[in-house]
């Protein structure tokens, strides 16, 4: 079964632009450790704080996996130690979720080996 890793930053919203940065290096990273990165989304209308990363993986044990991957990668230790360098996020939480049966959802998760 498909889970999706959803990443909630609240960050200083002054610091956007800092934060767009660590996003675009994840870009290169996550599918390096083995994530099927689906993207980052920042503020565009209304909460101007409040940024996503959704990651997809095969289960929860490869999703480990790629932490441990993770660990190891200069690159990502690297965007880690800028991101508590430059405090622009705030918080974060992780959420695990799975496509609701019968949701548009599917079609993209029975799909997502295919998706650029």
């Amino acid at each position: 079964m498909t889970i999706m890793c959803c990443i909630k930053y609240t960050l200083d919203p002054f610091k956007r632009a800092e934060f767009e940065e660590y996003a675009k290096n994840w870009a290169e990273i996550i599918p390096r450790c083995g994530g099927d990165l689906i993207g980052y989304f920042m503020p565009h209308e209304g909460t101007d704080n409040i940024a996503l990363g959704l990651i997809c993986f095969d289960s929860l044990t490869e999703y480990e996996a790629y932490r441990a991957r993770l660990r190891e990668d200069e690159g990502g230790a690297s965007n880690f130690q800028m991101a508590q360098r430059e405090r622009f996020i705030l918080s974060e939480e992780r959420t695990f979720l799975r496509a609701a049966a019968g949701s548009e959802m599917l079609r993209f998760f029975a799909d997502r080996k295919q998706v650029a």
